[in-house]
């Protein structure tokens, strides 16, 4: 059996120390290599507190994390990151933004002067590959939002992470461009099968993207429900319009409106005490 590229166990995370606010508490995730998982939940669940767990950028008060077989005490540099809003700086093209981790990251960092020429022609490939060849010299102002947030996905993936962790990376866009972009990441994943956790409000695009769906309780948050998603790839809006799609994205929206009643509930039960 396929050991999992991230397992979490047990995970336990309280914002101000053990006593403090917990975000999450009794949290189990387990995701294949080459899977894409889509994390949803109510607001307020810990599902972004998910991912600075995975990469490294906060300790959990309890419990272990793995990515890579290693146990996570620290940042990752395997992990690709693209979030709402691209933050691509505003005085670098197009091109210089997508190099921007390769200036940052080891080993990269120490071989971007000499292989500039390469680490270029990479990055106009994954441009190519997202719509955006003869955009390079452009700087971000030049650009419509949804081109921003395929430019922030490339820099995302310009070291070829073995997983990419994305935090509502349409939820800025149109309802048309954020289709759109759906289409764009299913292929980008098809074509080199990294490892993604999708964190996302958006059902519809949870279940158009991911392998398995994780539904998240209210805070303190852990996985309650895992439904895994059988359309065939590639997906397209058809896929979408289908009865068995659509009843899949209502089980999910109903799961997740009780978990927020339920949670209302007990907070109502709790005042009255």
């Amino acid at each position: 059996m396929t050991e999992p590229l991230v397992n979490i166990a047990g995970v336990r995370l309280a914002y101000g120390g053990g006593a403090g606010t917990l975000a999450v508490d009794g949290l189990d995730l387990s995701v294949g290599p080459g899977e894409c998982a889509a994390v949803v939940g109510p607001s307020g669940c810990g599902k972004s507190s998910l991912m600075k767990l995975v990469n490294g950028l906060m300790p959990p008060t309890a419990g272990t994390i793995h990515v890579a077989g290693k146990r996570v005490d620290g940042p990752l540099k395997i992990v690709g990151m693209a979030f709402q809003n691209p933050t691509l700086l505003p005085w670098r093209s197009t091109l210089d933004n997508l190099l921007l981790p390769l200036e940052i990251v080891e080993p990269y960092r120490g071989r971007i002067r000499r292989e500039r020429k390469a680490f270029e022609a990479e990055a106009r490939a994954l441009l190519s590959t997202v719509g955006l060849a003869g955009f390079e010299k452009s700087l971000p102002r030049q650009l419509s939002g949804g081109m921003q947030q395929r430019a922030s996905l490339c820099r995302a993936l310009i070291h070829n992470p073995a997983l990419l962790m994305l935090d509502e990376p349409f939820g800025a866009l149109d309802a048309f461009t954020r289709e759109e972009l759906w289409d764009v990441l299913q292929r980008v994943w098809m074509e080199r099968r990294f490892t993604t956790i999708l964190v996302t409000h958006d059902l519809r695009e949870a279940v158009y993207l991911a392998d398995t769906v994780h539904v998240m309780s209210a805070r303190p948050g852990r996985i309650v429900t895992r439904r895994r998603v059988d359309f065939p790839r590639p997906r397209t809006l058809q896929t979408a319009m289908l009865p068995e799609f659509t009843d899949l994205v209502n089980g999910l929206r109903e799961q997740i409106r009780l978990e927020r009643d339920d949670a209302a509930a007990a907070k109502e039960s709790e005042a009255v005490r």
